[in-house]
C-alpha cells in the first residue's frame, strides 16, 4: 500500500506522507484538499500528533500518530480505522530549538 516509511526524516516528510495515504486510501486527489493537525497531550507531555484532511461535502478524514509506538493509524470518515502502518525509524515530534 504504502512503501515510502523509511524515507520519513522529520515532521514534513510525515505531513506529506500522511496527506499522500489519506488521499491514495479514499481515492482523493493529493494536495486538493487542506490539512489540519494538532499535537495531542498526556499528562502534560507531546504523546502524538492528530492530523484532519477536510474532504469534499465535509468529509473529515483522519490519521493519528503515536509517538510511544511509533506508528500511523489511518480512519474513515466513519470512524473505523483504516490501516495502520510501522514507522521504521523515530521522529521528534517538536521542532529542535534555536
Amino acid at each position: 500500500m504504502m512503501a515510502r516509511v523509511s524515507e520519513l526524516h522529520d515532521l514534513s516528510d510525515l505531513r506529506q506522507y500522511v496527506n499522500q495515504s489519506i488521499c491514495e486510501l479514499n481515492e482523493l486527489e493529493v494536495d486538493a484538499f487542506e490539512l489540519t493537525e494538532r499535537i495531542l497531550i498526556r499528562r502534560g507531555q507531546p504523546c502524538g500528533m492528530y492530523f484532519c484532511l477536510h474532504g469534499p461535502r465535509s468529509v473529515k478524514l483522519t490519521a493519528i500518530w503515536e509517538t510511544d509506538r511509533n506508528s500511523l493509524l489511518f480512519y474513515g470518515s466513519n470512524g473505523e480505522r483504516q490501516a495502520k502502518i510501522q514507522l521504521t525509524q523515530a521522529l521528534n515530534l517538536l521542532p529542535a530549538a534555536v
